[in-house]
C-alpha cells in the first residue's frame, strides 16, 4: 500500500469510500456526476491547508482515505493539533491492518507539520474503528457532541 495526497480528480473514489458503510450509505450521494457540493468542499479543504490522504493498492486503486487538518490553538501553550476525520477503508479490505497503516501515516504527517497531539472523533456505532484507534494508542479522553444545523 502507498499513500498520496488527493486531487479533485479523486473525488469520485473518495465519495465511493465515504458511501461504503452503514452511515455513509445514507448520507452520501455517490452518483455520476457527483453533486457539486463535493467539489466545493474539497476546494474549501485545500484553501485551509487540510490534506485528503489516499491509500492505494499495488495497482494504484484507491482503497482508503482520510482528512487531516492542522488546527492552531491557544490551549496547551499554543500547541498545534491535528484532527483526523472521514477515515475509510474499502469494506472488502477491512480487518487486514490497512486502517492502522493509514492512521500511522497521518500521525507521521502531523508530526512533520509540528503537531503535538492528534485527535479524532468516531461515531458511537463504529465499534471496530474504536478498537483500532485504541490499539494505536488513542484514548477516549473526552465526550464529543454535535449539533446539526440543517
Amino acid at each position: 500500500m502507498s499513500f498520496r495526497l488527493a486531487t479533485e480528480a479523486d473525488l469520485p473514489e473518495i465519495v465511493r469510500l465515504l458511501a461504503d458503510d452503514h452511515l455513509g450509505g445514507s448520507r452520501e450521494r455517490y452518483t455520476d456526476p457527483l453533486p457539486p457540493e463535493y467539489g466545493i468542499a474539497f476546494a474549501g479543504l485545500q484553501k485551509i491547508g487540510a490534506e485528503v490522504i489516499l491509500a492505494e493498492d499495488e495497482s494504484a486503486k484507491v482503497i482508503g482515505c482520510l482528512q487531516l487538518l492542522v488546527l492552531p490553538g491557544l490551549g496547551s501553550l499554543g500547541k498545534q493539533r491535528a484532527q483526523i476525520e472521514a477515515v475509510r477503508i474499502e469494506s472488502s479490505l477491512r480487518g487486514k491492518g490497512l486502517g492502522s497503516d493509514l492512521i500511522r501515516h497521518a500521525i507521521a504527517r502531523a508530526k512533520q507539520k509540528g503537531c503535538k497531539m492528534v485527535q479524532l472523533t468516531s461515531d458511537n456505532s463504529r465499534q471496530g474503528a474504536h478498537r483500532l484507534y485504541e490499539r494505536l494508542g488513542f484514548k477516549a479522553s473526552h465526550v464529543g457532541m454535535k449539533l446539526y444545523l440543517d
